[in-house]
């Protein structure tokens, strides 16, 4: 006879007692780690449900918005194209349709923008957005062929015109006095020459006027009015009067 066989029922229903305690216990630990695993992993889960959502909503905004500026950039395209076949010229008018934009799988493939406005309003990775591009050709279409749409001359440019004038036409007197010099003293074709020198002089005093138009256009994208005419060719006149006057003080 064992001793587990000697010991009272009681103690081993106190043993029983105790295990199945431990057992209940070790359960209820098991099953509150794998409630809160659960809790973890559904929180986890409505997180990465929610963020997809947002995710998805954000793309559809996306798509709309880029839908609806791609709209904008083909009618301004479609606008600029209709005016530049309206303007003056044959060669102009002999434009044709719109041409098609270039098919998708030609583009470079390039990350998308967090936002369409990002993409096409600013240049990123060397390229240019749509809209400087089109208000770059816009820009040069008014400047061919709309010159009166230009701004006038500043008024800083005004004293300075006289200046130019006379500048040009001194330069261009200088060129007719050499010349004329020069076809008295050449054996052959003097008269042509001298006709040329002549012809020179007549013309000193408005070679300032096509000059500083050209200044105007290409360096202050303005036009130069009557007054600024006028005024450049007082300085042409004056400075060709004075190398008259010198050069027939001379002979």
């Amino acid at each position: 006879m064992t001793t587990r066989d000697r010991q009272p029922p009681s103690r081993d229903y106190q043993l029983m007692v105790s295990a199945l305690a431990e057992v209940n216990r070790r359960r209820d630990a098991e099953l509150d780690e794998a409630e809160q695993a659960y809790q973890d992993s559904a929180a986890r889960a409505a997180g990465e449900l929610a963020r997809a959502e947002n995710d998805a909503l954000a793309a559809d905004r996306w798509a709309g918005a880029a839908a609806a500026q791609v709209l904008d950039v083909d009618r301004e395209a479609a606008r600029l194209w209709d005016q530049l076949r309206r303007a003056g010229g044959l060669r102009v008018r002999a434009l044709g349709e719109v041409p098609e934009p270039a098919p998708v799988e030609a583009l470079p493939r390039v990350a998308l923008q967090r936002r369409p406005s990002d993409d096409l309003d600013s240049p990123g990775h060397g390229r240019q957005s749509p809209r400087v591009l089109l208000a770059r050709a816009a820009d040069r279409i008014d400047e061919r062929y709309r010159p009166g749409a230009r701004r006038p001359l500043p008024r800083w440019l005004l004293p300075l015109l006289p200046l130019i004038g006379a500048a040009i036409s001194a330069l261009a007197g200088l060129v007719a006095a050499g010349l004329v010099t020069f076809g008295h003293q050449a054996l052959w074709g003097g008269a042509v020459i001298r006709g040329l020198g002549w012809l020179a002089f007549v013309l000193a005093p408005s070679a300032g006027v096509p000059v500083a138009a050209v200044l105007a256009h290409r360096r202050l994208h303005a036009r130069l009015d009557i007054g600024g005419i006028g005024l450049t060719l007082l300085g042409g006149m004056v400075a060709a009067t004075l190398l008259s006057l010198s050069f027939a003080g001379t002979r």
